[in-house]
């Protein structure tokens, strides 16, 4: 029989310095939380590729952790600087030719087009808003189009601020990281030495936090970059720059409901208004039926995990991590759901015999 722990007065001043302690660490942290966490993340995808190198050099965890980080490095940031002066090259072009749309007169042949014409009547006449002035509204966009070389450089200024400021959170992730690859073994062991759980508790906890988090990474940055390929390549058959496209497909994919829908409907109603209705038509499905799907059924699959979550309890974790947390909040709602899940197995594990007499009785 295990004995039993007598708490006195004195252990509760020490779990209340700890608490404060602990709080004011968390504090201290903060602004760094979300690359420490990626940190922790990424860990876990690279530790098979980390444990391989680790075998090769055995006996030197230091270089075989920085390996791993410079594998990394090369992983991600050599292609994304590729990706990215495509991006802005493509991106360029782009806005250049809706501006000489623009320009050209195209948003008022847009407002002529029989079908506008006919709907502006309708909620003029029959929807209880302000009458809605075509000429004013090609006026504010005709505006809007000759201020667009200030707007650039101010976008410019703040996709440069963006840059740096993402490269500053990587080679903070990657510090982070190293320390985490290095040893893992022993915060590991330290964990469980902390927590006040029996060891197959720790283990299904840990485990399932392990695979929620894998499965959370994949689940939405795989969508994405499959929505972001078959988005770019409907995009780039119907004449667009692919790979701008397509990447805007792949950041739309991270929002709930609406998604992908916000780039595929304003391109399919371009091609309406310059007259290429069946491109059109083939975007609009193509869009519904190919890239669509690749959401309701690739993420779903991916994100199930271990921990019973089904499509709802999936789709509220996400959009409530997104409301709470923001992007980032697509690893942290699922994270939060399966722990609960997890700690709510333990309860029913733990107090089995007392809830069983409560439905008997």
């Amino acid at each position: 029989m295990p004995e039993k722990l007598r708490i006195s007065s004195s252990h509760w001043v020490l779990i209340a310095a700890l608490l404060v302690a602990g709080y004011a660490c968390y504090l201290l942290v903060a602004p760094y939380m979300n690359s420490i966490v990626m940190a922790f993340i990424i860990s876990l995808l690279m530790f098979p590729l980390h444990e391989w190198i680790e075998k090769k050099i055995p006996k030197h965890n230091n270089l075989a952790s920085l390996l791993s980080c410079v594998v990394l490095t090369f992983i991600i940031v050599i292609p994304l600087l590729a990706v990215f002066a495509a991006i802005v090259q493509q991106g360029s072009s782009a806005t250049q030719q809706i501006y000489h749309w623009v320009t050209g007169g195209g948003i008022q042949e847009f407002f002529k087009l029989p079908w506008i014409v006919k709907a502006l009547d309708f909620v003029n006449e029959y929807l209880p808003f302000e009458t809605i002035d075509p000429q004013q509204i090609a006026q504010k966009i005709g505006q809007l189009a000759t201020t667009f070389g200030s707007n650039l450089v101010a976008i410019s200024a703040k996709i440069l601020g963006d840059a740096t400021n993402f490269l500053m959170d990587f080679m903070l992730m990657l510090f982070v990281l190293f320390f985490l690859l290095r040893d893992h073994d022993k915060i590991i062991l330290a964990m469980r030495h902390i927590l006040p759980l029996s060891r197959s508790q720790e283990d299904k906890l840990l485990e399932e936090v392990e695979k929620v988090s894998k499965s959370a990474v994949l689940g939405s940055f795989l969508t994405a970059i499959a929505q972001g390929f078959a988005g770019g390549i409907g995009m780039w058959l119907c004449g667009f720059p692919g790979l701008f496209w397509g990447t805007m497909f792949g950041f739309a994919s991270f929002i709930p409901v609406v998604g992908t829908a916000l780039i595929w409907i304003p391109a399919t109603l371009y091609l309406f208004v310059i007259g290429e209705t069946n491109w059109a038509i083939f975007l609009a499905v193509w869009s519904i039926a190919l890239v669509g799907s690749i959401d309701n059924v690739l993420r779903p699959l991916l994100m199930q995990g271990s921990a019973g979550m089904n499509t709802l309890m999936i789709f509220f974790s996400l959009l409530g991590g997104i409301q709470l947390f923001g992007l980032i909040g697509l690893i942290y709602g699922p994270i939060i759901f399966a722990v609960t899940i997890v700690l709510f197995n333990i309860y029913e594990e733990e107090f089995h015999g007392f809830l069983k007499n409560q439905d008997k009785s």
